[in-house]
């Protein structure tokens, strides 16, 4: 407001010193042109608005004429999506066996390290399976010996092959039991080489297999759990990416390795990057593909789940373009001016686009490569059009 003001005084003082009006009484006679006025004519529907300055006003006022220009154009696709995590990023614990919770600290959103204790089961059936191993190890080696005295025997002739054999078979038969039995005590958490008579427990813990946090937790203490029962479910936040919907008829422009501004609505200042790292290739019934996203960094505020918007900076194509001050607003549309002959100026009517390093882009029936169109100073004109409008 301030410049159009500054405008205006600069203007007004150029019409002090130039020339006196001329041909005063031209309204009269039905010519609604002056050679120092505006005029509206009416062709069909059109309606087209002209000013004239002389040359000492254009001077004066500092009004410049050039050509638009051909410019890349970008302009920003806005979409929406979420924050979403990979499968591979999420993980649903179960216990292998059941067992009642005995107790748990946790809640949704704790942070865990891999191999923190998140909750511990009591079951007798974790005694019997440390009993079922003892007693496995204490026959392989008492059935590995008996193979030793067996073979030397043998050796010796001393005991037939048939003996020997049997207790080859013996062995390796409490060989596979005991080993089972020890993978299943490693799949609940319990070393089988630290195991022995002194140290049977009646409770196991449950581990966590990843660094990461909380994100759900179904148990309570004193509930029995089964092995089909989800525990808690973690989140591993290093893989955290933007999912966003974009429309069959945007896909075109979008590439992997493009930069997406990402922001939430709750606070739009705080912005996010990311990178496009996947493009989907199905479209939903809404004809929309999903663009997946990767965060530059990752940051604590970004949640699963949340809504997300996301800004794309994309070329479209070379369009004709003018600097900012060359397009001046009215009655809320976009206007440019044309000059059509020396002193003579149009205003015509534009289809405004997008703004980028103080170039506008501009389109229109009546605008060309060639159109001399006022860019500096434009609403200099504008001004004296609608002044000596109200004053008419």
């Amino acid at each position: 407001m301030k410049t159009y003001i500054l405008i205006s005084v600069a203007f007004w003082a150029c019409l002090s010193c130039s020339t006196p009006d001329r041909e005063q009484d031209a309204g009269r006679t039905g010519n609604t042109q002056a050679s120092a006025g505006t005029a509206t004519e009416n062709s069909g529907n059109a309606v087209m608005r002209q000013v004239s300055f002389d040359p000492q006003q254009i001077r004066n006022v500092g009004i410049e004429v050039g050509k638009p220009v051909l410019k890349n154009v970008s302009e920003t696709l806005m979409l929406q999506g979420k924050i979403d995590v990979p499968p591979q990023s999420t993980v649903s614990l179960s216990f292998p066996l059941g067992g009642y919770l005995k107790s748990t600290k946790m809640l949704p959103g704790m942070r865990v390290r891999k191999g923190q204790v998140l909750a511990e089961l009591e079951d007798m059936q974790f005694i019997q399976l440390q009993q079922d191993y003892l007693t496995a190890r204490a026959k392989f080696e008492l059935a590995e010996s008996e193979y030793a005295r067996q073979k030397d025997l043998n050796l010796s002739k001393a005991a037939s092959d048939k003996v020997y054999q049997q207790a080859k078979a013996e062995m390796e038969t409490q060989r596979i039991l005991m080993n089972a039995l020890a993978r299943k005590l490693e799949v609940i958490g319990i070393a089988p080489r630290h195991l022995n008579a002194e140290n049977i427990s009646k409770t196991v813990s449950v581990l966590a297999p990843i660094d990461g946090f909380i994100s759900k937790v179904n148990v309570n203490v004193g509930k029995y759990t089964a092995p089909t029962d989800m525990l808690f479910e973690l989140v591993d936040p290093r893989d955290i990416h933007l999912s966003l919907n974009v429309f069959e008829k945007d896909l075109s422009a979008l590439s992997v390795g493009q930069r997406v501004t990402a922001y939430s609505n709750a606070d739009p200042s705080k912005k996010f990057t990311a990178e496009i790292i996947l493009i989907g290739k199905s479209l939903t019934d809404d004809r929309m593909a999903e663009v997946h996203c990767h965060f530059e960094r990752y940051n604590a505020a970004l949640v699963p789940g949340m809504f997300m918007n996301g800004e794309v900076s994309i070329e479209r194509k070379k369009a004709l373009a003018v600097p900012e001050d060359a397009v001046v607003r009215w009655e809320n549309k976009s206007f440019v001016f044309i000059q059509r002959d020396s002193g003579n100026f149009e205003m015509v009517e534009i289809e405004p686009g997008t703004v980028r390093n103080g170039f506008q882009q501009i389109g229109g029936a009546e605008i060309g490569a060639e159109s001399n169109i006022v860019i500096r100073n434009a609403y200099a004109l504008l001004m004296k059009m609608k002044n000596t409008e109200e004053g008419g």
